[in-house]
């Protein structure tokens, strides 16, 4: 027998120039770092039951006998129910307490009151909330390199004035880091349904 194996000439070897292997390793990085970040987002979206219809016009238009009104749901925390809300609220936690207050908690005071157990407040739930999905919206690389400045002027200051103002929803907390306290205040009683009698 004879032997008919002969060695094949491999590819050419790719060469990057020098120059360019900066561009090269900074794109490598952002697109490893977008890989990362859309595994953190599939992971939550895995681990998160599909969320409850929220209860919007539509609902309440098929309680009383109309046609419920065709629309994407809310990814807003207000319009979630049950172990969705409870998820979402876990998720909103460890971003308060591990990057939001840490980095813009200021010190608390009678003219920056905070609360400790802000989660009861659903004025704070809401704004902090709101605040969160913007942060990633502009925190993601596709928004750019203004993104951040954009969410600090147009997000963030304005929930902090709000949320940390005298009269706002920890008016009734603490306003000393020495005596905390806790109280939620009371909101205006919705109006009836339906027609008056």
């Amino acid at each position: 027998m004879s032997d008919t194996s002969t060695t094949a000439p491999g590819p050419e070897p790719f060469r990057v120039p020098d120059g360019n292997l900066d561009d090269l390793a900074s794109s490598l990085a952002k697109t490893m770092a977008e890989v990362r970040q859309h595994g953190v987002l599939l992971d939550r979206l895995g681990s998160e039951p599909t969320p409850a219809p929220p209860p919007t016009e539509g609902a309440l238009a098929t309680a009383a006998g109309s046609e419920p009104a065709a629309g994407p749901a809310s990814v807003f925390i207000v319009a979630l129910g049950g172990e969705a809300y409870a998820v979402e609220l876990a998720a909103l936690a460890a971003w308060v307490n591990h990057l939001f207050l840490p980095i813009y908690g200021r010190e608390i005071s009678t003219t920056r009151p905070w609360c400790a157990l802000w989660q009861e407040h659903p004025e704070a739930v809401a704004r902090l909330h709101a605040l969160w999905l913007s942060w990633q919206q502009l925190t993601d690389a596709e928004a750019g390199l203004s993104g951040p400045s954009t969410w600090h002027r147009d997000h963030l200051d304005q929930t902090l004035v709000h949320l940390r103002a005298p009269d706002g929803p920890f008016a009734a907390c603490t306003t000393s880091p020495n005596r905390p306290n806790h109280r939620v205040l009371a909101t205006p009683a919705p109006e009836p349904l339906g027609p008056a009698a």
